[in-house]
C-alpha cells in the first residue's frame, strides 16, 4: 500500500468527512478547532495526515502547541496536546507508525513534551506507541450513558446531589447563551477558576475564536444558570456526533448556595438526551489511587469510571524536569 504524508495543504472536505465517518471521530480533530487554535495566540495547531494513493485520507493527528508566554519563558512552557487522536482508518499499525513518526520529526525542536489525550482503548497499539517513546500512563474518566431513561439517570445521582439539583431549579432559571455575548462574565468567573486551581488560563481571543466557529455548527453549546438577571454560574460543552464533552464551566462563588454546579450538568444530561446525545464525557478524573476532589463531585452524577490513559513523549529531558519543577513553584506562590 502506498502511503503520502502530509503536513499542509490537506483537502479541508475529505478531512471533516474522514472524522465524521471514523468510529473514533470527535470534534477535536477536526479543521474547525484547526481553524479555533489557528487564530489564537498562544495556540500554534500542527496536522499530519496518512493518504494512500487514490488520495483517501487514512489517518489524521491534529495537535497544538501552547505556549503561556513569549521569549525564554514561552520556551520553558511549550508543550503539546492531542486530544482524541490519532485517528486511522480500520486501526491500522502501519499506518498509526507512521502517522506517529511523521508527527515526532514535525515535532522536534518545538515542545518540551507531548501529550495524548485519549477518548477510547489503545490497549491493542501500546507496542507502537512504545516503540516510538511514547509513555502510557493511567488517566481516569467518567462517562454518563444519556440512552438511559431520565428516571434512572436521576437514580444514579446521589442523594444529596438530587437534593442539590432540586434545590437549585428552585432559585435558578437555566437557558442556552450566546459565549460572546457574555463573553466578560464568563472568563471573569473561568480566570478566578484558573486562579484558584493555579493553573494557566486559556487567553479571551480562544473562547472568542470558538463561539465565532463552532457555535454556528452546533459543535459549541454554553449554559448559564440565572438568579434574577445574575449569572450564577456556566457550562461549555461540545456536542459532536452523538457525544456531549464536557469543556469549560466556572460558578460565582456569591451564588454557590444555589448550587449551580449541580443544576447544569443535569440540565444537560436531559438536552443532551431529547436531541439524540448518547453519551455525556464528564472529562478528566485524575490518576487511580490518587485522591482527587473533582472525580469525587462529578461520580455524584452517576455515570461509569474508565481508564483510557494517556500517552506521553518527552522531547527535552533536562527542561522538561526544569519546567516541572517551575510549575511547582507556580503552583505554591501563585501568578
Amino acid at each position: 500500500m502506498g502511503l503520502n504524508v502530509l503536513f499542509d495543504n490537506i483537502n479541508i472536505g475529505l478531512w471533516d468527512s474522514f472524522v465524521k465517518n471514523h468510529p473514533y471521530g470527535n470534534v477535536f480533530q477536526t479543521p474547525d478547532f484547526y481553524y479555533v487554535y489557528k487564530q489564537s495566540k498562544k495556540h500554534n495547531p500542527i496536522i499530519v495526515c496518512v493518504e494512500d494513493n487514490n488520495k483517501e485520507i487514512v489517518g489524521i493527528m491534529l495537535a497544538v502547541i501552547i505556549k503561556e508566554y513569549d521569549g525564554i519563558l514561552g520556551h520553558f512552557s511549550s508543550r503539546s496536546i492531542i486530544i482524541g487522536g490519532p485517528l486511522v482508518k480500520n486501526d491500522d499499525l502501519e499506518i498509526l507508525y507512521i502517522l506517529l513518526n511523521e508527527y515526532k520529526r514535525k515535532i522536534k525542536g518545538k515542545a518540551i513534551y507531548s501529550q495524548i489525550r485519549n477518548m477510547r482503548d489503545w490497549s491493542f497499539a501500546k507496542g507502537v506507541f512504545k516503540n516510538l517513546d511514547f509513555f502510557h500512563e493511567d488517566h481516569l474518566d467518567i462517562l454518563i450513558d444519556l440512552n438511559k431513561e431520565k428516571d434512572e439517570l436521576w437514580s444514579a445521582c446521589s442523594r444529596d446531589r438530587r437534593k442539590s439539583i432540586k434545590k437549585g431549579l428552585s432559585h435558578l432559571v437555566v437557558n442556552e447563551i450566546r459565549l460572546g455575548e457574555h463573553i466578560d462574565e464568563i472568563y471573569m468567573l473561568l480566570n478566578n477558576v484558573y486562579n484558584r486551581v493555579k493553573l494557566p488560563i486559556p487567553e479571551r481571543d480562544f473562547f472568542l475564536n470558538a463561539s465565532i466557529i463552532l457555535e454556528k455548527k452546533g459543535y459549541l453549546r454554553t449554559v448559564g444558570s440565572f438568579k434574577d438577571s445574575n449569572l450564577a454560574g456556566f457550562r461549555m460543552v461540545i456536542c459532536y456526533k452523538d457525544l456531549i464533552y464536557d469543556w469549560y464551566a466556572g460558578a460565582d462563588d456569591s451564588f454557590l448556595e444555589y448550587r449551580p454546579n449541580d443544576v447544569l450538568p443535569w440540565h444537560i444530561f436531559l438536552w443532551g438526551k431529547q436531541n439524540g446525545f448518547k453519551v455525556f464525557d464528564f472529562g478528566g478524573a485524575g490518576k487511580p489511587n490518587i485522591p482527587y476532589g473533582v472525580r469525587d463531585y462529578k461520580l455524584k452524577f452517576g455515570g461509569k469510571l474508565v481508564n483510557f490513559g494517556r500517552f506521553e513523549l518527552v522531547h527535552k529531558p533536562l527542561i522538561y524536569k526544569i519546567a516541572k519543577f517551575g510549575f511547582k513553584i507556580y503552583q505554591l506562590i501563585g501568578k
